[in-house]
């Protein structure tokens, strides 16, 4: 006969092997489902009170039974993996017919496994989306309450990794909580979309028995039951969403990673990481690694490799309910766990964060960054931009043959190139009266990220504000 307590026994005469235990027994990963499970397990009793299969009296007996279990798992130092139980579910079943008897084998009735750990899914998510957007938020104070205290650190900024323009240090910072506010934002959309309610969907094709999905959904904190039955146990949209989210904002992670790592090197200089989140080496005693940081740039591969996985678990698969879809958690379990971790290292390792300003100020004054602003400055006074452009790449590259910056070129040679050069453009060619212009809204202007910081202070609850 088939394993004691299975709840699919009765059809099969005899037990599993154990290889197929091995494949599809799921105690060990969806035991993280305890809570949700209970949670979902007392709706349904209250359900089937409505639908004449229970009465008050025995939901209430069913209830206390799993109040009990719930106090016993929370007891457990894990999975009860010697129960011998093949799934949360199962094992939920056979403590409550243990405790209470033969009225526990009627909490099942018009429920299957597949609306049940549906809904035990969609609540597990709804709680972790509001962990993460909770910790995005973390994250976003320590680099705003960053952007406050280096609101005066003049730095270079880069593209295609070669110095550009000057930007404050600030400004820098902000970028990232604005990467982390549409991060936020993304889960939260997800959210609307998980936070609807299968339970009553039953296998694949509804419930026979009467009872009331949308008062069950309520009791649950869901926005609606679902609309349709086979869609409803099939559907892992929702995870995948939830994915594609995660990775979005561990490749915003990763890219913060990557950029305090470069930041941190002999060559460039700018940021030293506090010694809690670095390491040293085993054979050269001077080393100082940024090994939190570098983990930042892996973990992103590692979420990005669990949407993967699961979106070839899902392309191809035939309605209803099938096996495979129990991949779902593994994946999902261990994206928002890394991700969890990331946020909290960003949240941590920020604030440990020492910028040397004179290197970062004596960057933004290197590779000719003001070449820009000699541009506009000739613009303001009649010049057209693309003959600008073209002056000033002259003057670069003479610059660059004299070894010299753009202001260090004597007068005679800029007006050679342009009669409308004179003293006061010369002064106009430094980081801070650069910068200072740039005061469009979202600009680099001490007074645009100034503004910045005390709007992200206020969103974010932040003293000060």
């Amino acid at each position: 006969m088939a394993e004691a307590g299975a709840m699919w026994g009765g059809r099969f005469g005899s037990g599993s092997d154990a290889l197929f235990r091995a494949i599809n027994d799921s105690l060990a990963i969806d035991w993280r489902l305890i809570e949700q499970d209970l949670d979902g397990s007392i709706a349904w009793a209250s359900g089937l009170v409505g639908a004449g299969v229970l009465s008050r009296e025995e939901a209430d007996r069913i209830v206390a039974g799993l109040e009990e279990i719930r106090d016993e798992a929370r007891g457990l130092e894990g999975p009860p993996l010697d129960s011998g139980a093949e799934d949360v579910h199962t094992w939920v079943e056979q403590r409550l017919i243990d405790r209470i008897g033969t009225l526990g084998k009627k909490l099942h009735t018009g429920r299957s496994r597949n609306d049940q750990v549906a809904t035990d899914l969609r609540l597990w998510t709804r709680g972790a989306i509001d962990e993460l957007v909770g910790l995005i938020e973390d994250a976003q104070r320590a680099l705003v309450a960053l952007a406050d205290r280096e609101s005066e650190t003049i730095m270079a900024g880069y593209t295609h990794l070669q110095r550009a323009q000057p930007v404050l240090a600030a400004h820098w910072a902000l970028a990232y909580v604005e990467m982390l506010a549409r991060d936020a934002a993304r889960l939260a959309d997800a959210r609307s979309r998980v936070n609807v309610c299968p339970l009553g969907c039953g296998a694949l094709a509804g419930t026979a028995y009467e009872v009331d999905r949308e008062a069950i959904a309520k009791a649950l904190g869901f926005d609606a039951p679902t609309a349709n039955s086979l869609d409803s146990v099939a559907d892992r949209d929702f995870v995948l969403e939830v994915l594609d989210a995660l990775v979005q904002c561990g490749l915003h992670l990763s890219k913060l990673g990557e950029e305090l790592v470069l930041f941190a090197s002999g060559e460039f200089g700018f940021v030293e990481v506090g010694d809690a989140f670095a390491s040293g080496s085993s054979l050269m005693p001077q080393k100082k690694n940024p090994d939190a940081l570098e983990l930042l740039r892996a973990k992103a591969g590692v979420i990005a490799g669990q949407r993967a996985g699961f979106a070839m678990v899902l392309k191809s698969l035939p309605l209803a309910y099938n096996k495979d879809l129990q991949e779902d958690k593994a994946a999902l379990f261990r994206g928002v766990d890394e991700l969890s971790l990331c946020l909290r290292i960003v949240a941590g390792v920020i604030p440990t964060l020492v910028f040397d300003r004179q290197r970062c100020l004596g960057a933004a004054r290197a590779g000719h960054s003001n070449a820009t602003d000699l541009a506009d400055a000739l613009v303001e006074r009649g010049v057209a931009f693309r003959e600008a452009h073209e002056i000033v790449g002259s003057l670069v590259r003479e610059a660059i043959a004299r070894g010299v910056a753009l202001e260090d070129l004597d007068l005679k040679t800029l007006r050679a190139a342009s009669d409308v050069i004179d003293k006061d453009v010369l002064a106009s060619l430094t980081p801070e009266r650069g910068m200072a212009r740039r005061n469009a809204i979202g600009g680099s202007s001490p007074a645009r990220v100034r503004e910045a910081v005390g709007g992200w202070k206020g969103r974010l609850g932040m003293a000060g504000a």
